[in-house]
């Protein structure tokens, strides 16, 4: 009988698999709108950016997210570790006008959606195994993608409390990790959290409601280099 229902049983379809037809379906999505609007349209192939168009089976609740794979150098059937959904809904990211938002408003909803199960994990891994004596550290996937902008090696964090002990090691072989927070209370403890945890941690703040996205999109990617004393 178990052998039967075994043979019967529909064919699992990987995360790999899965990221890829929602990448096909990001151009000419409000998916590609938003990030357009972001600054990191440029930036959404070697991401894997997607837009759920038409949701695989057990996501029907993320229809009409922005898809967003955490992807892997391993490549093969591990090359995506999670995928992680973010809101777009016109309501919720632009003015009745139609004017982007300032500040977002997400009602009675979360701005994030993830995959059940999934846990804490860093965002753009490749960053740790690229040649440099330096890496950006940042409080999410947005702001290691625009970092990345600037030449910086940069991994992401979903959340200023996502952070995890075995994290630390990857961190700890490089000459400066730069800390990119946003100028608010969370951010401010975030970066103490670090500092406490990695003796080459270097703190960059923004100021107030700012981070490295708006950053690097109002002054340019140089701004940021020169922000870090990058030359």
């Amino acid at each position: 009988m178990a052998t039967a229902l075994l043979k019967s049983s529909p064919k699992a379809v990987s995360l790999v698999e899965i990221a890829r037809g929602y990448s096909l379906g990001f151009q000419g999505s409000p998916a590609e709108e938003y990030m357009a609007h972001r600054g990191l349209d440029s930036s959404a192939t070697r991401l894997g950016l997607g837009y759920v168009a038409s949701p695989a089976t057990g996501h029907e609740k993320h229809l009409g997210r922005l898809a967003i794979p955490y992807l892997r150098p391993a490549a093969g059937e591990h090359a995506v570790a999670t995928i992680r959904f973010r809101c777009i809904n016109e309501t919720c990211v632009k003015n009745p006008d139609g004017s982007w938002r300032e500040d977002e408003s997400h009602e009675g909803h979360g701005k994030y959606q993830s995959l059940p199960g999934s846990r804490p994990m860093l965002y753009n891994t490749q960053a740790l195994i690229t040649a440099s004596p330096y890496v950006g550290l940042s409080e999410g996937e947005f702001d290691a993608a625009s970092a990345e902008l600037a030449g910086i090696p940069t991994v992401g964090v979903p959340g200023v409390s996502a952070w995890r002990d075995h994290f630390d090691p990857a961190f700890l072989g490089f000459e400066a990790v730069f800390a990119f927070t946003d100028g608010d209370g969370p951010g401010e403890q975030f970066v103490e959290k670090l500092a406490e945890r990695l003796p080459n941690v270097v703190p960059i703040g923004f100021g107030k409601k700012r981070d490295v996205n708006k950053f690097v999109n109002e002054n340019g990617p140089k701004a940021l280099r020169e922000k870090c004393g990058i030359e």
